[in-house]
């Protein structure tokens, strides 16, 4: 038996060799579709493990206020969060609600972020659309990110201009990486620059700026050079403990909807709140997107069966010959069937090693970092080869049923 099992497998791999490049084209939408499956689910994790490792970086006792709804935005407006990200703000945050998380019981820190958007001149020229976030001296502990040189703003900075750099927009305006004490100007208005950050290891898909791109001021300042229509897209708030988080949330929840004439046009988020908020959208986008790449191996299985039933038609005279010399139905059968599975079981492994490389230069060419898991790869192995298993049926039976004379009488 086992002698016979050996014979099938060596005459599936001739027939496979045989014909190499129609067979190659056969595993194509097999390779495509677990390539793909496997890339887009990486994907899909690894920016999971980045969010979650950034947020996790901040700490859990970060609580983040927003406005109402932050939405996708095609407009060219260039005064509001969706310069940064692509949002635009339903509902809106005000000087009286930072007033307001500053002074709520349980605060031990707090930070506005008002972004605008504006062209900045420093030593390079004119840099457009520059990313500028008025904000308060809380913020780097708020988001636990240190400075590689000088100093953030302080309280005396309050009403002065004075600023600190992302570590590209250093390079983007002065081609240097530490301009401490260089000028630049916002507006028309001369800003000193006090310090730069340490790189912010930017998550990608994230609603988050790219901090590393953006210029830091006063809040004050910023809200002077837009006349007060700076908008604060978020308000970053720091309790003394984690234990803390719940009640000081139920004042906020009060405090700012009292401010709001009892309207709830804002959101109050813990970090694991965040989290799970982003995990879902990502969880949805990446199985839909995994769902239309799967079709693919539907198709893979398809054209295995066409080549398979072709292949059949062309050796119609070698089933008669094994059939006349005593083969039975169940052995034509096997002979076909290892056919069919060698064809998905090699597409399945050029996918999966196509899917590892495709991996390898994200990691090496972006900022993403996909988190390949074995239980994905041995899924989407499994299903191209149960696929063309399945697919692989019908013409093996066609070959198994065939009558051994008119099989004879078939042309060599």
């Amino acid at each position: 038996m086992k002698s016979l099992t050996r014979g099938h497998l060596k005459a599936g791999l001739d027939s496979v060799r045989g014909a190499k490049w129609r067979n190659f084209w056969t595993m194509l939408g097999i390779i495509i579709g677990v390539a793909s499956v496997i890339t887009i689910v990486s994907i899909g994790q690894g920016v999971k493990q980045q969010i979650g490792q950034q947020i996790s970086h901040s700490g859990k006792n970060v609580i983040t206020i927003r406005p109402g709804t932050l939405r996708a935005n095609s407009s060219q407006s260039k005064s509001d969060f969706s310069v940064l990200s692509g949002l635009s703000i339903t509902g809106s945050l005000r000087d009286s609600d930072v007033k307001t998380v500053q002074d709520t019981k349980g605060v031990s820190a707090s930070a506005p972020l008002a972004a605008v958007a504006t062209d900045v001149v420093g030593d390079n020229g004119l840099n457009k659309n520059s990313f500028v976030i008025g904000t308060s001296p809380d913020l780097p502990a708020l988001i636990n990110q240190s400075l590689a040189f000088g100093v953030f703003l302080t309280v005396d900075d309050e009403g002065m201009n004075a600023a600190v750099l992302g570590s590209t927009m250093a390079d983007q305006l002065f081609n240097s990486d530490v301009p401490l004490g260089h000028s630049f100007k916002i507006h028309g208005e001369e800003f000193i620059v006090r310090g730069i950050f340490n790189d912010f290891g930017s998550t990608p898909l994230s609603d988050e700026a790219n901090y590393n791109s953006t210029i830091f001021i006063p809040y004050d300042a910023a809200q002077r050079l837009t006349k007060n229509s700076a908008a604060i897209y978020e308000i970053l708030a720091k309790t003394d403990s984690a234990k803390t988080v719940a009640p000081t949330i139920g004042s906020l929840q009060q405090s700012i909807k009292k401010g709001h004439g009892d309207q709830n046009d804002f959101n109050i988020l813990r970090a694991d709140e965040s989290l799970a908020a982003r995990s879902n959208v990502l969880s949805l986008l990446t199985n839909l997107i995994s769902g239309v790449a799967a079709i693919s191996l539907l198709v893979g299985g398809i054209g295995i069966m066409n080549v398979m039933l072709v292949s059949v038609t062309e050796r119609m005279h070698e089933i008669g010959i094994r059939k006349a010399i005593g083969a039975t139905n169940r052995q034509i059968l096997s002979q076909f069937m290892i056919e069919s599975s060698l064809l998905s079981f090699s597409g399945g492994v050029i996918g999966v090693v196509i899917a590892f490389i495709i991996d390898g230069l994200l990691r090496f060419f972006t900022n993403l970092r996909p988190v390949i898991s074995w239980q994905v790869v041995g899924l989407a192995f499994g299903v191209s080869l149960v696929v063309g298993i399945i697919f692989g049926t019908v013409p093996a039976l066609k070959a198994a049923r065939k009558d051994p004379i008119e099989a004879l009488r078939s042309q060599l």
